[in-house]
């Protein structure tokens, strides 16, 4: 507890210049001897875990198998220079890695070098994009989309990732350009089911889970993986329809920037662009949750230079975008990663790897693959957190569901900007339509409060107090002005004063102060007084500025009470 303490004492955000962009120079002065040992295992085990499941996603961007191994060779390297969470994994994702397949497949024009390239390109694009996003302070801006909606779509992504799996399971051809085109491709070809392979991959499948349960945080996948080319080359299973990835390349790929450039993939920059939201949530959510875990804070905006750090070294690496996922993540941290360095030895030994084992690969059958990212993606379907979300708002869960149908009825890409789309305008929704309240007097206080939420507070007779729960602006001015004009038209006859109490209105604009002038002279032809009270120091400003005097006194001094205790007075 007390290396964890300490650790939170120096990480807290305060530090500055070239300390925070390389984050090594603050870790590295505290690095204790003990700890060597700790991440060398957490390494191994990661090494372990990562090189069966990047087999598995590469299948998915569409790629050989041995560039989702490269993403973890490169990235990690990176992302241990740059990065601010001791326990984060970087490398290829599900979601991400369909994200490429199928958005790339339309580009490449079945050119497998196209293919590759254009993917290290889409890496370059994130690795930008995510560097201005640095330089600009833009971490904030991914906030914008909100849980509830990256809820739906993780679901729909679990589905469409797992269309793309099932008919290696049952081992036919599939096919489809989106999910319902697979799901009917799949039903017609159930009567050509190979039932050895389906049941090869079911087991496999069963294994899997059960290592989840039994032996959590241990690389289960690799065992499953050595049992089944142990099957495949001892037994004669390999002539019953199986498919195998075959040699893979021996040695590390060519450091060496992408070939093309933007304007040579129409499509490129969305893409990237969806990649990056995916990668930038996905990883901070993750970093922020082991952080808190391990007692100590991450910096977001640090963060967004690492993460382009990490794609800058994926394209130099001939590989394809990457992201801080919580599953390998979540395995690097049960191992026992004291620091980065867990993903530096995580990179020698896959290095080694490809220097001196690809050849034992060879007959590595599809189906496990399929089995390793099917077991993977049920964890994005959450259906806890949806009741929950269905019993806290039924909008929420509509927006949820909204961002789940764009996923299966639009594709991945356009998902994924239809979660942001949705996002931004559910925001400019509430921003624009704010709660308008009616006060009453506390019973027994001098305080006051929602009447409609409280109806035992006491109404002031021949006063009006009105609230606005957010900022006075031009886009929300007009529902603010139907409300205020009802509340008037519904008061008794007796009213003679309007109290604006603006404590919860921390910006107006000028359309917002030119409204206050107008329902003051609204007010005043029917003998009725406006009294603004509780404004800030800037609202009160730009009230003077504009309005000079005409709606009476806007004082820091005058609060609801007394406005209210001058007129019953």
């Amino acid at each position: 507890m007390q290396e964890s303490s300490t650790a939170s004492d120096n990480d807290n955000g305060s530090v500055s210049g070239w300390r925070a962009l390389f984050p090594p120079a603050q870790w590295l002065p505290r690095y204790q001897a003990g700890w060597i040992r700790l991440d060398v295992v957490a390494g191994i085990t990661l090494a372990a875990y990562a090189i069966p499941v990047s087999l598995a996603y590469a299948s998915l961007a569409g790629l050989p198998p041995q560039y989702g191994i490269y993403c973890y060779l490169v990235a990690g390297i990176a992302y241990a220079l740059f990065g601010t969470s001791r326990q984060l994994a970087v490398g290829p994702t599900s979601a991400i890695s369909l994200l490429v397949g199928t958005t790339v497949a339309g580009m490449a024009a079945g050119d497998p070098a196209r293919w590759a390239q254009i993917a290290a390109l889409t890496a370059l694009m994130i690795a930008a994009i995510s560097f201005l996003a640095w330089a600009f302070r833009l971490s904030s801006l991914v906030n914008f989309i909100s849980e509830t909606i990256l809820l739906g779509f993780k679901a729909g992504a679990a589905l469409t990732i797992a269309m793309t799996q099932l008919p290696k399971l049952f081992g036919v051809s599939g096919g489809g350009d989106n999910f319902f085109e697979r799901v009917w491709k799949l039903g017609s070809q159930i009567p050509d089911t190979q039932p050895i392979v389906l049941a090869f991959g079911v087991a496999a499948i069963a294994l899997l889970v059960a290592g989840e349960k039994l032996l959590p945080a241990r690389p289960v996948a690799l065992f499953v993986v050595i049992a089944s080319i142990v099957a495949l080359s001892i037994t004669p299973l390999a002539q019953m329809g199986f498919k195998t990835v075959g040699v893979l390349p021996a040695g590390l790929p060519d450091l060496a920037l992408p070939s093309l450039r933007p304007s040579d993939a129409d499509g490129v920059i969305p893409l990237a662009f969806a990649c990056f939201l995916l990668a930038y949530i996905e990883g901070v959510s993750a970093a922020r949750a082991l952080a808190q875990k391990n007692g100590y804070e991450i910096d977001p905006r640090q963060e967004l230079f690492a993460l382009g750090a990490a794609n800058l070294a994926a394209s130099l690496g001939q590989a394809y975008p990457v992201a801080g996922g919580l599953s390998q993540s979540t395995v690097n941290d049960k191992a026992g990663a004291k620091t980065p360095l867990a993903l530096v030895f995580a990179s020698a030994t896959i290095a080694l790897c490809l220097l001196f084992l690809t050849g034992l690969l060879r007959n590595l059958p599809d189906v496990v693959l399929a089995a390793i990212v099917l077991v993977a993606v049920k964890g994005l379907i959450n259906i806890p957190e949806l009741r929950r979300v269905w019993t806290l708002s039924r909008m929420e869960f509509g927006i949820a569901m909204a961002a789940f149908a764009g996923v299966l009825l639009l594709g991945i890409l356009k998902g994924v900007l239809l979660a942001a789309i949705v996002s931004m305008l559910l925001l400019i929704h509430r921003a624009a339509h704010p709660h308008v309240a009616r006060l009453g007097r506390v019973r027994g206080t001098r305080r006051y409060s929602d009447i409609e939420r409280n109806p035992d507070n006491q109404s002031v007779p021949g006063v009006l107090i009105v609230r606005v729960e957010s900022g006075l602006l031009y886009f929300n001015a007009n529902h603010v002005r139907e409300h205020i004009r009802r509340y008037v038209a519904t008061a008794d006859h007796a009213l003679r004063l309007v109290v604006w109490d603006m404590s919860t209105s921390p910006y107006v604009d000028i359309a917002g102060a030119r409204l206050l002038g107008e329902i003051q002279r609204e007010l005043a032809a029917r003998n009725v007084v406006l009294r603004i009270v509780e404004a800030r120091s800037s609202v009160r400003d730009l009230i003077r500025k504009e309005l000079g005097t005409s709606v009476g006194e806007v004082s820091r001094k005058i609060s609801v009470d007394d406005a209210v205790a001058s007129a019953v007075g």
